[in-house]
Parts: structure tokens; sequence; C-alpha cells
């Protein structure tokens, strides 16, 4: 039952702080045989409450014996399906007992559940994806073998893309590849326990390499999320602005960098020097890189503007409304968080469980003062108010990124005015080095 209710709690959660969330594959984890989750690990808490929202059937999850440090811990815990581990180098966690913990492992898969496992062993904010502990292999094979291989045990490979894992209203693609069978690995596993789990965990890596962006290094990962968004542009042709797309486009220029390490490294030096020097002349002329891609004229990039700033004198009052009602619980929030952990990995989740308390308590106490006391409200009204809240608060959210383009797109058309050769030199810049990296 808490479960049930944390899933939900939790999921609205998710769904709030990001602004788009896409499955490619969910069919894929709907599976009526035992089944054992893989997924990387950026993102800590997160990762393992978005792979159960995402799951119809109620999951399992291996985790790090620490997060089980008190008796009200492994109480509650465990009651969210959470089978605790200790893992080497952290020491062991008084009431944790990895056999007893390896017992439960087995025991969820013969009874057909399924069992969510970071096979990285710890949660970091990077695209490289790291060595794979081969524990998760010795589990699906063992589980085989002690039911005989008749379980037809199946490991599904998880993708979680996050564009921005720690930032609210960014965007997460979950990438499902196809079920991998165990079974024809149990023979070897008969013979040779070390080599077969090794060979399902180097196949295990291939799985989640399809489902992922991976780079080599914090380096290619820095130059590929730099590249894309000083290229990047919502106003270029045809363009598409889904994660999914984001991803693809990520992909591209990894490929391009790829080759280019091998066979042009002359050629990768030009593309990093040219990245920079364009990053730097938009930095000093305060533009963004995407609107050196419109193609409109002085006029009508005025009258653009003057609708937008008509919008913003009738949307003002609905922006005080949000911002009034949020600001305590926003300023809380980010108050907290930094003395709960230094570490941004956590930034995520504590913000959505941090929210799940101080938001509903907030428009509470703000509906049983304002609405009950002061000014008399009925049942009806005060529902009405209520679902008004969590609207305000996104369009007041919303209105800050709103009003800092529209700073952006005054910038700009200041600079048509008074720098419009300075422009132009950048455009040829930008699609000069768009050509090196794409053609």
């Amino acid at each position: 039952m808490l479960y049930r209710i944390l899933k939900f709690l939790i999921g609205l959660g998710i769904r709030i702080y990001y602004r788009e969330i896409k499955v490619i594959n969910q069919g894929h984890l709907q599976s009526k045989k035992p089944l054992i989750i893989i997924a990387n690990h950026p993102n800590t808490l997160m990762d393992a409450w978005v792979i159960g929202m995402v799951c119809k059937q109620p999951i399992y999850y291996m985790a790090k014996a620490t997060l089980f440090d008190s008796r009200f811990k492994l109480y509650l815990l465990k009651s969210l399906n959470m089978i605790p581990i200790n893992r080497k180098g952290e020491g062991e966690i008084k009431g944790v007992n990895n056999d007893d913990s390896l017992e439960e492992c087995y025991r969820v898969l013969e009874e057909g559940k399924t069992l969510v496992i970071f096979p990285e062993g710890t949660s970091y904010k990077e695209r490289v994806l790291r060595k794979l502990k081969t524990g998760t292999a010795r589990i699906a094979l063992e589980t085989e073998r002690r039911n005989d291989g008749k379980l037809g045990l199946e490991v599904v490979a998880v993708g979680l893309n996050y564009s921005q894992p720690e930032k609210f209203r960014s965007k997460i693609l979950i990438h499902v590849d196809k079920p991998k069978k165990v079974l024809p690995y149990l023979e070897e596993y008969k013979t040779n326990e070390i080599e077969a789990a090794r060979t399902l965990t180097d196949d295990f890596r291939i799985s989640l390499e399809k489902v992922l962006l991976t780079v080599e290094s914090n380096e290619d990962e820095l130059l590929i999320d730099q590249l894309y968004k000083l290229l990047n542009s919502k106003y270029e042709k045809n363009s598409k602005r889904g994660i999914n797309q984001q991803l693809v486009q990520l992909k591209d220029i990894k490929a391009k960098i790829d080759e280019l390490k091998l066979l042009e490294p002359w050629r990768l030096n030009e593309i990093e020097l040219r990245m920079k020097a364009t990053q730097w002349k938009l930095e000093k002329l305060k533009i963004r890189a995407e609107m050196l891609d419109r193609n409109l004229k002085f006029w009508l990039f005025v009258r653009q503007l003057f609708t937008s700033l008509l919008f913003i004198l009738v949307a003002f009052p609905l922006f005080i409304y949000g911002a009034i009602i949020h600001i305590v619980p926003f300023q809380l929030t980010d108050y907290i968080i930094p003395k709960l952990s230094k570490d941004i990995e956590y930034y995520a989740p504590f913000a959505v469980l941090l929210g799940i308390v101080f938001y509903p308590l907030n428009y509470a106490i703000i509906l049983y003062v304002v609405g009950y006391l002061v000014f008399g409200l009925s049942t009806n009204a005060i529902i009405l108010v209520l679902l008004s809240f969590p609207l305000a608060g996104l369009f007041a959210y919303w209105f800050v990124a709103y009003l800092k383009h529209i700073s952006f797109k005054w910038r700009y058309l200041l600079l048509m005015v008074d720098r419009k050769n300075a422009l132009k030199e950048l455009q040829k810049e930008k699609q000069s080095l768009r050509k090196l990296v794409f053609e």
C-alpha cells in the first residue's frame, strides 16, 4: 500500500519537475516472465523513480546499503521494495546481510517479478558509461541455474537520457532495448561462472550503448554539448525540438568527432578553435546563438516584439499571482537542498521529495488563511482556487523564461540597427562551422 501511494506522489512530482518525458519501446518493460531491468545511473534516486513510474507492474530495486543506515530507514525502504546490498569500500551496515539480499533477489525473480539493477554501481552526472559490475549477470545466471533453466528470465537495457538532469522543466528520453534471454549463457556458466558472467556483462554494455549517447571522456562530452548548444536552433529549417531529436543530433555530432579523431585530427582542432571564437563573440554581443538563424525583416521583427510586449502587460498579473503563492516553498527548497547534499546528482530527487511536502502544505495554509478565514469561500470555490495554484506556478516559471527571451530579442533588434555587419559576419561563421561538423 505504501509503495502504491508513494509511486503515485513521486510520479506526479516527476511529471511536474520534467517538462517532457518520452518513452521508446515501453512495451518491452511489460513482461509476464521474470525480468531484470538494467540502466545507466546519472541521477541517483531519480533514475529508480523514473523507471518505477513507466513500469505498470510493481518493481524491486537493488540499492546500496548506506541508504539503510538506521532501523527506520531499513524498514521504510524495504517496504518500498528496495533490497540493500553492502558494497566493497563502503563498510557494512548493521542489519544488512548480502547473502540474505541475494536470496531476496532470487526469490523476487522466481516469483516472476521485476528487479531493477544499476550495473555501474555508482551515480555520476555524465555521459561516460562506466565499467559494469558483473553482479547483475551472476544474479541472472544463478537464478536460472537454481531453476534448471526453466524460468525464461530476460534482461532489458534502459537508457535514461536527460537533457539536464538537475534542471526544473528539462526533458527525459527513456529508450528501452529488446529483452535479452539469459538461457543461452547458462551452459557456460555451469562450467565457468566467472567467464560466463563477464561475457554476459559485455553484452549488457552493448545493449546499453544502443540506447544511450555514450562518450569516452568528460572532455568529449563538454565539446559535444557546446557544439550542440551553438549549432542547434529552433529557427533552422525543418527543426524539431523534442528530446528524441536532440539525442539524434548529439549522436550525429559525436559520430563526427569520433571520425575526425581517427582521420583528420587537425580538422577537429579547427572546429574547436572556431567554436571558441564564435562563443566569445556571442558573449561579447550578449546574444544567443540561435538568434543568428532568424531571417526576419526589421519591421516584422519590431511588430513581433510589440505583440510580445502587449502580451507581457496582459499576463503580468497572473505572473504576480503565481509568484506570490510559490515564492516561499521555492526559496525554502533552494535553501535546504544544498544543506542535504553538495552533489548535484541529488538536486532533482531532493527537489521532488521536498516539493511533495512543501507545496501542498503551502497551498493548505494559504487556502485556510485567505480562503476560509478572510473571504469565507465555499467548498467549490476553494477547489477551483486550489486547482489554479499549480497552474499559476508553472506559468510564473515559464513567464520568467519568456522575459529573458524577449530581452534577447530586444538586444538582437538593437544590434540589427547598430552592428548589422557584425551580425552578418557571425551568421557566416556559424554556417561555416555547421558545415564543418555536419558535412
